[in-house]
């Protein structure tokens, strides 16, 4: 008897989340259903949640394979936790605010299929009303961290070569790195470049995964046809100087000692063999 792997395999974290996870998982059964996808398995990891969050997944979606933390273990840790158990040949990261458009999912498979280079393709993101988000970026340094905590026009001219901002984002480009709010990963490249950053609890796990990636001669990929919605709850945005934002500084600092780069990216563009 043969047992076939899913196609996909979702990945979803979740943290008191009752508001938003019933549209993000119906919008993500309707985009697998119009992709044609039934081989497929949706991994939930609740962080420890307080409210009624892994309540709804019991009662609401008892087909999920549901893994409950006692409490929250950070970011990278609970979605390794879904890629040890995930068994497709496309591996979905996908954050719990998000509403995945009909032809997301089927677009961005049918991409990663037909351009084996690519080990990772993001979609565009955008907030509820529309409007864009700049979620594909060039590397960061020490200095354009420390630029997004300042409040002034100054900062925000100075990081829009970061974000892309002279680009209009209608056109697929391989990138940087994109958000950890929505990636489909090949099977193949997560085989080679491993699991996230265990060590970051919550920050630069996306660019360090994309990063690692390229060391490997991956690609990373922005396809701005597929759309999902993205409300972003940035947990740092909320709780300034909180036990969070500590440790997502720390992951910060693991990051650019992990890369070995500060204030420049030239050493890094070369090591990659490319321009910025």
């Amino acid at each position: 008897m043969c047992v076939c792997r899913p196609k996909l395999s979702a990945i979803i974290l979740t943290w008191n989340s009752e508001e938003v996870l019933r549209s993000c998982f119906h919008s993500l059964y309707k985009s697998l259903q119009v992709a044609g996808i039934a081989r497929h398995e949706i991994i939930v990891i609740d962080n420890g949640s307080q409210d009624g969050t892994a309540d709804i997944v019991i009662q609401d979606f008892p087909e999920v394979n549901l893994l409950r933390n006692t409490i929250n273990r950070g970011v990278a840790p609970a979605r390794n936790q879904g890629l040890q158990i995930a068994h497709g040949d496309f591996l979905l990261l996908l954050d719990v605010d998000t509403v995945v458009t009909e032809d997301a999912v089927g677009i961005l498979i049918r991409y990663l299929e037909e351009h084996p280079t690519v080990g990772l393709v993001a979609p565009k993101l955008v907030y509820p009303d529309g409007q864009l988000q700049y979620s594909c970026r060039k590397f960061p340094t020490v200095w354009t961290k420390m630029l997004r905590r300042i409040p002034l026009k100054i900062a925000a001219k100075l990081l829009a070569d970061e974000l892309y901002k002279d680009w209009d984002h209608n056109s697929v480009r391989e990138v940087d790195y994109v958000i950890g709010a929505c990636q489909l990963i090949r099977r193949k490249a997560f085989e080679e470049v491993g699991y996230l950053d265990n060590d970051m609890f919550y920050g630069p796990e996306d660019v360090d995964y994309c990063l690692r990636l390229q060391k490997l001669g991956w690609k990373v990929v922005y396809n701005p046809q597929p759309i999902v919605i993205h409300k972003e709850q940035r947990i740092t945005k909320r709780l300034v100087f909180s036990r969070i934002t500590w440790k997502h500084i720390t992951a910060l600092i693991r990051y650019f000692h992990k890369h070995r780069y500060y204030f420049s990216k030239e050493k890094l563009y070369l090591q990659l063999g490319r321009k910025p």
